[in-house]
């Protein structure tokens, strides 16, 4: 039971969490993969280390100790780190192991004249009680994904039904499940689980789904990452034929229902996937639909010929593609800009009127960029929205 004291405990901790919260859960981390292996296959060893995975750790438990008086707040939060659990399966049994593994954590930190029994007692209270919350939402999801139609829980075996090479560094894997059964509907802009057992280590990556949902099948388009355990094994070890494990669909990065504003993609690199399975749906309201995307270069631009096709079909849809680099006119044809996407790009392809419905998602930097010209040009932030591995803040 978390008291008004715990309560207190935990919100003078805060100042602490925002000047060493990522050395807090860099420490964290090792600490929970020495105790408990068994949750390694849960966590994205490159973003370990990059520092991408401490980061939002540290995000999520500063967000949660400055609103630890008013949860209503944490709502988009919650969600967001839920869709997450659920595309990778994580059950209750989970959270005693991370819990004990942060507390420990915060004693070698903080020290033992931070870290007293009362600040462990009381962050110990805090933790259990945000297991509470995520385990009740978490079992909610769960059983809402086991009762729609062709849905299920934990992993289902697929079979690779195509594999195609979409640019230099993008292959499209279009999955069948094996029992010839239907698969679960999903919102255009989530996610799946995917878990492969590579040079004999298991791993979870999640995907975005890159077409309109089916009913039958689903697809990701997987980028080649250097150092990418994952990426790597699709790309050179899994065919047409093979078998693959798949978790249910999740995600938050969704459509946003309206009746007339003006949709807009901006999208750099890979950042494309979840736009292929959002365009059809956009499309379909009827509403003008604006599609920004930026690539390196001509090589690396992925669905180019799908996109224009789409735009020839729908006068509706307006695209625009900015390269960084200039290496001649590719097979799909010249880029409109050369050089990185900036505000004055923005600025001429965006509606005139910025009442608009702005979905963006790629690089880090790329993200950032494209926030900062968004506000500076007008575009309402409560009308903006994106998906991104870490804590907000990276972004302003």
């Amino acid at each position: 039971m978390l008291s008004a004291e715990h309560r207190a405990i935990v919100s003078a901790t805060v100042p602490i969490l925002e000047q060493g919260g990522e050395a807090l859960t860099r420490h964290f981390y090792p600490i929970l993969f020495r105790d408990y292996p068994q949750v390694k296959p849960y966590f994205n060893q490159t973003h370990q280390a990059d520092g991408a995975q401490p980061r939002a750790l540290a995000n999520a438990v500063l967000m949660y100790a400055k609103n630890i008086d008013r949860l209503e707040a944490l709502g988009p939060l919650v969600n967001q780190i839920v869709a997450k659990h659920v595309a990778l399966n994580i059950l209750p049994e989970h959270y005693p192991m991370v819990g004990a593994s942060l507390l420990q954590a915060i004693r070698e930190v903080l020290g033992a004249e931070v870290a007293t029994d009362a600040v462990i007692d009381a962050w110990g209270a805090a933790y259990g009680q945000l297991a509470d919350i995520l385990t009740g939402v978490e079992a909610r999801a769960y059983e809402a994904l086991k009762a729609a139609p062709g849905g299920w829980n934990g992993l289902r075996r697929f079979i690779v039904a195509a594999k195609r090479r979409e640019s230099d560094e993008i292959t499209t894997f279009v999955f069948r499940p094996e029992d010839g059964q239907a698969v679960a509907d999903f919102q255009p802009g989530q996610y799946i689980g995917l878990r492969a057992i590579v040079d004999g280590v298991d791993q979870r990556r999640n995907y975005s789904l890159s077409a309109a949902p089916n009913g039958q099948t689903y697809q990701i388009s997987v980028k080649r990452e250097a150092g990418g355990a994952m990426s790597n094994h699709l790309h050179d070890a899994v065919n047409e034929g093979d078998v693959v494990e798949l978790l249910p669909p999740s995600g938050v990065f969704t459509l946003a229902p309206h009746d007339s504003r003006p949709i807009v993609f901006i999208s750099g690199g890979v950042g494309i996937t979840p736009t292929l399975a959002m365009l059809p749906a956009a499309l379909a309201s009827g509403r003008p639909v604006h599609f920004i995307h930026a690539a390196r270069h001509g090589g690396v631009h992925a669905f180019r010929n799908h996109v224009d096709e789409l735009a020839a079909r729908h006068p509706q849809l307006r695209r625009h593609y900015v390269y960084a680099e200039d290496r001649g006119q590719g097979a799909g044809g010249a880029p409109d800009a050369v050089g990185l996407l900036d505000s004055d790009k923005l600025a001429a392809w965006l509606p005139a009127s910025r009442d608009v419905d702005a979905y963006f998602l790629g690089p880090q930097p790329f993200m950032k960029a494209v926030k900062h010209a968004l506000r500076e040009l007008g575009v309402p932030e409560s009308q903006t929205r994106y998906e991104f591995f870490g804590p907000a803040a990276a972004l302003e």
